[in-house]
């Protein structure tokens, strides 16, 4: 009985998935009048072989299968119900439940049609039909795995997560029943603002669906981000966290086409079709949340305060805050952004705009090394280095942290976003995806390259800088960034040098590691050469004079040696030097090259 009721309900999820794709091909063709009269087609069961009628009576046929398979499904559930053996009752009232509602599903259909298509209706048809489906979802997923508790935090964020999807499909099917899916022109902006005119007609409503899509967003990255780092972590739940964050990814690129296509019949067809496969996969992860993993773990807690002792007071949890955005490499990032800033004008900025673009920079790398803490707090615990940051030592939930990160991340955002430009704000947000999900999830602890590639994220300070002056991107903020990218390997090689063990006992495939100390030092003798090289292309590029000349040079020249000495003549305090002196290095470059610019 269980793997008919199964089979049922898995049978029932891809049909009814398949009558709402075909929705949307009514509607993106036009169709929903192909057939005038309900439930027959022009006063005939058999339809007219014309394009717009036989699209409109492939939707009816299909509503018809999931009327059918509703119906078994419906009654499989009451049955199990008053026999009252081998049920899960959840998943059995559920069914009982999906049939009253496909059927008010089904009159709503034929009410579209009366109402000659009105917007209200429309969305009220998808609105009970994603509830359809949902429900279907759920049933489907009790028969696989109706018990369990799963961990409550995470239960807690799928649900809500699914709740906002639901909110964002159902204005989504608004502003498609209006008509006002160009309501803005532009894509990804809205009238080349973060806040636009809101007086043209659909504009408020496509307002909502956009900003309601960046919402979404960032909790299927939350759900996927935890996922990956729950402990224990459910295979399960990362894939279908994953598959269900890369379909959004999708509907949003199909979400721009439909802009850029003015409304494509394709386009629009796909993104019904999307939705609905969305909704599955947020539906399936939030079921699955509730029985997977099935033990929580309670090892990150805080340590409870004992009998008599105080708890830490505010300060210190402050400290613990500000210790999460490392605030050190933060004021490196920033030293480079306003010389890019300086160059970009030819002049010192005005003030307030150099003031914003460095706070703005500042919530946004204070959000990156946040959930970079969060991500690495079970290798920070084994470095000696990094045991006594805030996760390791147990002075701020790892959930709480991963709430700050996305927290600054978002304010970085906005903050960017009103008071400098959008393409600033753009470009420090994908420093924070590309820091996190490139570097930290992925290249950090699978190849001994992963600060090669991931360096990149530390030199879009300087893109930011720049498109904070111009609004745009040039040839000199690319050489900048350049210079930032080469430089990363070499200062941070000289101090994984110093670090090996730390990063061996951790298993993270630093360069020293994997390929050995010589090798190395070899490497970072080379990319010193190379990072030579590329301040030089400066020069003709930006039209720089003496003072950044001559600095490039000395300093430069001054880095290669200090490089090959470490090379041919090692000791562990050279190295110490090195990475000192790569600090000074780039500081000093980049004030050369506001000095320049401003002489």
């Amino acid at each position: 009985m269980k793997r008919t009721v199964r089979a049922l309900a898995t049978t029932t999820v891809v049909v009814i998935l398949l009558l709402i794709a075909w929705g949307g091909i009514v509607r993106a063709t036009g169709s929903g009048d192909g057939c005038p009269d309900w439930p027959q087609c022009y006063g005939s069961w058999i339809p007219r072989v014309e394009y717009h009628t036989l699209i409109e009576y492939t939707h009816r046929f299909l509503a018809f299968l999931a009327g059918s398979l509703t119906l078994a499904l419906g009654l499989a559930g009451g049955w199990s119900l008053l026999r009252r053996r081998d049920v899960d009752r959840p998943a059995a009232i559920m069914a009982v439940i999906l049939l009253p509602l496909f059927l008010a599903q089904a009159a709503i259909g034929g009410w579209i049609i009366a109402s000659h298509e009105d917007p209200g209706v429309v969305t009220i048809h998808f609105a009970v039909g994603f509830l359809v489906l949902g429900l279907a979802v759920a049933i489907a997923a009790r028969t696989r795995s109706p018990a369990g508790t799963g961990q409550q935090a995470y239960r807690r964020l799928t649900a809500g997560t699914a709740a906002a999807t639901y909110g964002l499909l159902l204005v989504g099917t608004y502003v498609r029943a209006e008509g006002a899916g160009l309501a803005f022109r532009e894509w990804p902006l809205m009238g080349d603002s973060i806040v636009p005119n809101l007086s043209r007609p659909g504009a408020v409503a496509m307002f909502a669906h956009r900003v309601l899509a960046i919402v979404v967003v960032s909790l299927f990255v939350w759900c996927m981000v935890r996922a990956r780092t729950m402990r224990p972590r459910s295979p399960l739940l990362v894939r279908l966290s994953t598959a269900a964050l890369a379909l959004l990814g999708l509907q949003v690129l199909v979400g721009g086409a439909n802009v850029l296509t003015e409304l494509a019949t394709w386009a629009r067809a796909a993104h019904v079709g999307l939705s609905a496969l969305i909704w599955t996969a947020i539906v399936a992860l939030a079921m699955a949340a509730r029985v997977e993993p099935a033990n929580e773990v309670h090892a990150e807690a805080l340590p409870e305060v004992a009998a008599g002792e105080a708890p830490s007071p505010t300060s210190d949890t402050v400290r613990a805050y500000i210790a999460l955005t490392k605030p050190r490499i933060i004021v490196l990032l920033l030293i480079i952004t306003v010389p890019a800033m300086v160059l970009a004008a030819g002049e010192v900025p005005p003030i307030g705009l150099i003031l914003a673009t460095l706070l703005g920079g500042t919530l946004a790398a204070g959000a990156a090394n946040a959930m970079n803490m969060y991500l690495d707090r079970d290798i920070d615990e084994v470095m000696k280095r990094t045991r006594q940051r805030p996760l390791p030592g147990h002075r701020i939930e790892p959930d709480a942290a991963l709430r700050f990160g996305f927290a600054l991340a978002a304010g970085s955002y906005l903050f960017l976003a009103v008071t400098v430009n959008v393409l600033a704000a753009v470009l420090a947000l994908s420093a924070i995806a590309f820091y996190v999900f490139v570097y930290t999830m992925w290249l950090k602890r699978s190849t001994d390259q992963n600060i090669v590639i991931g360096g990149a994220a530390g030199a879009v300070p300087v893109l930011v800088g720049w498109a904070a002056v111009t609004g745009s991107l040039a040839m000199p903020a690319v050489v900048l960034f350049a210079v930032v990218f080469v430089w990363t390997p070499p200062h941070f090689w000289a101090l994984a040098l110093r670090m090996r063990e730390d990063y061996a006992a951790a298993g993270v495939p630093m360069l020293p590691v994997v390929r050995g100390e010589d090798e190395t030092r070899r490497q970072i003798f080379l990319y010193s050469l190379v990072l030579f090289a590329t301040t030089l292309v400066l020069v003709p590029i930006a039209s720089m004079g003496p003072v950044y000349v001559a600095t490039a040079v000395v300093l430069g020249g001054t880095f290669v040696y200090r490089c090959l000495r470490l090379w041919r003549a090692p000791t562990d305090d050279r190295s110490w030097r090195v990475f000192k002196f790569s600090l000074l290095y780039l500081a000093g470059l980049f004030v050369a090259v506001a000095l320049d610019a401003l002489v």
